[in-house]
């Protein structure tokens, strides 16, 4: 019997996954965004799932059915014969998930909507219910609800097929199995170990690398550690047919481990290799997996290893800190390379392409991948003296060439490559007043007023404003297909892509549909020329009413320079001009001319929403609430109480107006106090206050007036988390967020509470470039 499939995995990796659905005998194969249809019988099902290296999961469509209302979706998934799939005393597990839907917009309505069909339909029936196991279902039911139209499947994998069983569950990772599974695929491993070419990972960390090279050079099915899947208690499995593939991958498991090529990884941290030797073990690769404490400069294959392939994810700015460090490191990593590993392939994930450069080594063109919501670039190289040059610095035509490489690069993610903006559409705007800046603007060096120049264009070595339009053009294309798709209204559309245009561009549409833009140009080094800094401004402002369609007056102008500690949150004007503009259904107010902030940061909007998703029937705590944004979404989700909590009374009046623009009349308290000694007060009650969901975003630093002592994130974070656990329930979820980019959480000195970092979780795609524009903890007890 043939039956349809469909494989999910994450973007960029489709094409990979199709030609290993081929291998496996599906059919119909037909690519998508983030996933693969196929078809194909059982058996082809059963492979996909212990076989794929590539898959996060494998799906069975059961049904396809219009949802026009809630209850289409009930009587939708009671069109199924739940009793052909689960016992009547059976567990089961929903995952609902609605893109672009009217009906219904929150997941777990959705899932238990999805549930009580089910459940009413075996109760009726037979008598007696299934219970829900959200660990390991006797059978997993995914639903997609896309616009209003709903696809009910089985999720035969149960669980991401990433999790292979060999990882230590108290070990953290920097990259998931299968990604690494698909970047040497990428690197033409199979090919290299058929013949007999040796695997390196200098930097093997946990031993990802070197764990995936090997079950693939040896014919080793992925899934043959899992003692889970989500068929095995289905009741159509065929138990006979599984233990028959499992025999079959066993055999050329052994087959294949006769003829493993040499595998080795080498670390200077002796706690990651220890790390590596678990899972090592655990993959009953021990006899195969050679590991050693090496440091990258000593690091060298032995005489007898026969030349094949090194690949590695070596540290990059976000996680060293340090950028001349970092450079450093790439330079002796390249010269490494170039005296030990000539003949040699390379296989180089880096978080920016500059510091590729720096090895000093050609490479073919770099491949986009995305590690979670992390954008990383996988560089491949032959380590040959032909590819070898001295790194200088970048001129700016090399950085545009650089980062036009990955817009048009094939393995980059769909949403690069749609035409999303109608040209021949205006954008609808507003007629006022003409924009200040476009007639006078202040130079960042003297602060005098000067009318700006004529851009002209500037010399070959420098880039001119036409590149500025063509990149804005570009970052359009790209950011609006995604916005609209997830009903986005505010959005940074350009971030200093091009060095010589060092501004934040963001996109706000208001409720009336007008846009407006805030830009903030970044304060120029003293070695540039004011005068030319000046030109490129007024070559920017020139050019962005050109590309959105809209008047000059819809444009704000600001200087970022370094915060200092006396202006956090310094007004700069007192215009008093609002603007609604509408957040996930939040209406919210910004103001584009009295702060250097407009009151809703963008970047925290993913952060925001998942308040408003886990907010029903909970307790909700602001601290250093700001605008009170979060707040608004949790009122909206369905918070039971909101308490909001900041030190400036401007911001808790206009956290006030953003809650009654929602006319959202629950049960709602503002407090005005430092935070910490807000904290400090209510830990000492004899009851003090439990809250189900807490936000923490305190600033980096604050010295106000009304507070006793400068606060300093960094020093104090320690004692205002401890303070905020103290009015958590036992079952809550405290989110920590900061925007210090030097930050470093002290983890041991918060051991007794449970800490899980999210920050590329909560770092959405227009800030895809600046990973640490903040950091996020999901922190519970």
């Amino acid at each position: 019997m043939t039956l349809a499939f469909f494989a999910a995995t994450p973007k960029a990796m489709e094409h990979l996954l199709a030609e290993e659905l081929h291998s496996l005998g599906a059919q119909q194969i037909k690519e998508t965004v983030a996933g693969v249809h196929f078809s194909g019988d059982l058996s082809t099902g059963y492979r996909a799932c212990l076989w794929s290296r590539i898959a996060n999961r494998v799906l069975l469509p059961l049904a396809h059915f219009p949802v026009t209302s809630q209850e289409d979706l009930y009587r939708g998934v009671q069109t199924i014969n739940w009793h052909d799939h689960l016992k009547p005393d059976g567990s089961f597990a929903v995952t609902f998930n609605a893109k672009n839907s009217t009906v219904i917009n929150n997941s777990h309505f959705g899932a238990l909507k999805v549930k009580d069909a089910v459940v009413d339909q075996l109760r009726e029936n037979y008598g007696s219910r299934p219970h829900i196991d959200t660990e390991r279902p006797d059978i997993r039911i995914n639903v997609l609800l896309n616009r209003s139209e709903a696809t009910l499947s089985l999720d035969l994998s149960g669980e991401s097929l990433h999790r292979r069983g060999y990882r230590d569950a108290s070990i953290k990772a920097p990259i998931k199995e299968n990604l690494a599974a698909a970047l040497l695929m990428r690197c033409n491993w199979p090919k290299i170990a058929r013949q007999g070419g040796t695997l390196i990972d200098p930097m093997c960390g946990s031993g990802t690398f070197l764990i995936e090279g090997a079950m693939m050079a040896a014919d080793y099915a992925p899934g043959l550690l899992r003692d889970y899947f989500g068929f095995l208690g289905w009741k159509q499995h065929q138990p006979t047919l599984w233990k028959t593939l499992i025999a079959e991958a066993n055999t050329r498991k052994s087959a294949g481990l006769v003829t493993l090529p040499v595998i080795a990884g080498f670390d200077h941290n002796r706690r990651n290799l220890s790390a590596a030797q678990i899972h090592v073990n655990n993959a009953g690769l021990t006899k195969w997996i050679q590991l050693d404490c090496q440091d990258i400069s000593t690091a060298a294959p032995q005489q007898n290893w026969q030349p094949g392939l090194l690949i590695c994810n070596p540290p990059y700015g976000e996680r060293l800190g340090d950028t001349q460090s970092t450079a450093l490191l790439y330079k002796q990593f390249g010269e490494t390379l170039k005296r030990r590993f000539n003949g040699w392939q390379a296989g180089l994930i880096i978080g920016d392409q500059e510091l590729g450069f720096r090895i000093g080594i050609r490479s073919q063109k770099p491949v986009v991948f995305y590690n979670g919501a992390l954008e990383c670039v996988l560089l491949r190289m032959t380590i040959d003296d032909k590819a070898f040059f001295e790194p200088k610095p970048l001129t700016a035509e090399d950085r545009l060439e650089r980062i036009n490489s990955l817009i048009n690069d094939p393995y980059r993610s769909a949403k690069a490559r749609i035409n999303a903006i109608d040209e021949d559409k205006p954008i609808k705007h507003q007629q006022t007043t003409p924009l200040m800046a476009e007639e006078t603007y202040k130079t960042p060096a003297t602060g005098t007023t000067d009318a700006p120049e004529k851009p002209k264009e500037e010399t070959s070595n420098n880039l001119t404003a036409t590149d500025f339009a063509n990149r804005l053009k570009k970052n359009l294309k790209n950011l609006a297909a995604w916005a609209n798709k997830n009903k986005i209204n505010c959005y940074r559309i350009y971030d200093a892509d091009l060095p010589e245009y060092a501004a934040a561009i963001d996109l706000y549409r208001d409720i009336n549909d007008t846009v407006w833009l805030n830009v903030q140009e970044y304060e120029p080094p003293k070695t540039v020329d004011p005068a030319k800094a000046n030109q490129r401004l007024a070559a920017l402002l020139t050019e962005l009413p050109k590309a959105l369609m809209i008047q000059p007056s819809q444009i704000s102008l600001k200087i970022r320079r370094k915060q200092k500690q006396t202006d956090q949150y310094e007004k700069l004007d007192d215009q008093g001009r609002f603007h609604i503009v509408d957040e996930h259904g939040c209406r919210l107010q910004v103001n584009f001319t009295d702060y250097l902030d407009t009151g809703l940061f963008l970047d925290h909007r993913p952060l925001r929403l998942m308040i408003q998703q886990q907010a029903k029937g909970k307790r909700f705590l602001n601290l250093f609430a700001y605008t009170g944004s979060a707040t608004v979404h949790a009122a909206i989700g369905g918070a039971k109480t909101t308490t909001t909590v900041d030190l400036s009374n401007t911001y808790l009046d206009w956290a006030k107006t953003n809650l009654a623009l929602n006319k959202n009349d629950g049960n709602h308290e503002f407090i005005q106090a430092d935070c910490l000694q807000w904290l400090e007060d209510e830990a000492k009650h004899p009851y003090p206050r439990q809250y189900d969901l807490i936000l923490l975003d305190p600033p980096t630093f604050s010295n106000s007036k009304r507070m006793d002592d400068i606060f300093d994130i960094q020093q104090d974070h320690v004692r205002l988390i401890n303070q905020a656990l103290k009015l958590l329930h036992r079952s809550g979820v405290l989110y920590f967020s900061t925007n210090f980019r030097r930050f470093k959480l002290d983890q041991d000195a918060l051991s007794s509470a449970k800490i899980e970092d999210i920050s590329a979780q909560t770092i959405p795609a227009d800030f895809a470039r600046n990973p640490k524009i903040h950091y996020c903890w999901r922190i519970t007890k």
